[in-house]
């Protein structure tokens, strides 16, 4: 359950990283107002480079997340303070890695996250923290984006805490394995906000919600197929939980929700005084649940800059293994996420790499992982981006 803290590269070797000289792309957004897109270059087993090759201020003042549906990224303007967000449409250039703008919508306030739905991906539904909704476009053009439907919704009082749950503040957009239902969870209403989706029309009909505990928080969710069962686990921001849920589809085209697991972001280990859970996310094979916690600076790290002995206080990425059977995850691995605050982290698609963004530090950084255990190993690249990083996706 340690992590290896040394930044020597030797045990790449074991690794099946991308082959020698293989190149990918990263998108990467900071509240700085900048789309930056990364080169990642591996150049042996051992060796690894990062290197900014454009870098877009179209999407607005506070870029907060992004979508790519093949050749389009969509991004996230969260305007925080303003009435309105905004989603932004680009087409992207493989060998520049070049954003053109191609069209701009208007959203409710403080827009976080988005997932693609629909008929052939015609669909983007996008969770409204600042302003407790949800808005839903047609992108089967990416050049006219077209809005579909808005939903918003008033907390009766507020909740356990006042502080950060004085309204309702929905924090993702997830599809459920079968793509017929969007769960948005909650922070600021204590639930996970379920809707049927109409694959033609791109609508969507509002079921009965999951509900969670009171003051619990919650921020993001994952599903996992697992045979013929379905899984949802949620992360919980205020109060630091992983709760996974064994799900059912019910004949009257609804879900239920049977609560299987329960724990605390680090497992059966304490949870530090201040932390704040972000992320989570599965590996690219099913096997593991990874999740961020923020605000501990509980972990140290050598310093990135080779020519400063000073060592860098880093928060976790915490991974988890899942039993299929009885839904239970077992701690596996706390890992340093290359800095503070990890608001969001993403596999490559062979799940050989994580790729951490740490929003206070302004620091992308590039993790090795092996595969078949889930753990993670070592950083392999990094590079600082100004202001803080917040999303960072891989172009694959």
């Amino acid at each position: 359950m340690l992590y290896r803290g040394s930044l020597a590269a030797g045990a790449l070797a074991a690794l099946a990283l991308p082959s020698a000289s293989s190149a990918t792309l990263l998108y990467v957004t900071s509240y700085a107002g900048t789309v930056t897109t990364l080169n990642l270059t591996v150049t042996s087993p051992s060796a690894a480079s990062l290197q900014s090759i454009a870098t877009s201020t179209e999407c607005g003042a506070q870029p907060s997340w992004l979508t790519l549906v093949g050749p389009n990224l969509y991004c996230l303007d969260e305007s925080w303070g303003q009435l309105n967000g905004s989603l932004i449409s680009f087409t992207t250039s493989p060998t520049t890695g070049k954003l053109t703008l191609l069209d701009k919508a208007t959203t409710i306030g403080g827009p976080v996250s988005a997932v693609v739905y629909g008929q052939g991906g015609a669909g983007l539904a996008i969770a409204d923290y600042a302003e407790a909704g949800i808005n839903t476009f047609n992108i089967a053009n990416p050049a006219d984006l077209q809005p579909v439907q808005a939903n918003a919704w008033v907390l009766p009082q507020k909740g356990p805490n006042p502080d950060r749950q004085e309204k309702p503040h929905p924090h993702q957009a997830i599809l459920d394995p079968t793509g017929k239902f969007l769960l948005v969870p909650d922070l600021g209403f204590d639930r996970v906000h379920v809707f049927s989706l109409d694959q033609v029309t791109l609508k969507q009909t509002e079921l009965a919600p999951l509900l969670s505990p009171p003051g619990s928080g919650p921020r993001h969710g994952v599903f996992v197929k697992a045979g013929e069962k379905t899984l949802f686990y949620v992360i919980t921001e205020l109060s630091n939980q992983i709760i996974g849920y064994s799900v059912t589809y019910k004949a009257d085209n609804t879900l239920g929700f049977t609560q299987v697991y329960i724990s605390g972001t680090h497992g059966p280990e304490p949870v530090p005084a201040g932390a704040a859970g972000g992320e989570i996310a599965l590996s690219p094979d099913s096997k593991f649940i990874t999740v961020s916690s923020r605000n501990e600076a509980s972990l140290k790290i050598p310093n990135f800059d080779k020519t400063n002995s000073t060592q860098l206080a880093s928060d976790p990425l915490i991974t988890f293994s899942i039993n299929y059977d009885t839904g239970a995850l077992t701690l596996v691995q706390k890992f340093p996420a290359g800095g503070l605050v990890p608001r969001h982290f993403s596999f490559n698609k062979a799940g050989t790499l994580v790729a951490s963004a740490a929003q206070k530090d302004g620091r992308l950084a590039i993790i090795s992982r092996d595969v078949s255990t889930g753990v993670l190993k070592e950083y392999v690249a990094n590079i600082a981006i100004v202001g803080e990083v917040n999303c960072a996706i891989f172009a694959e």
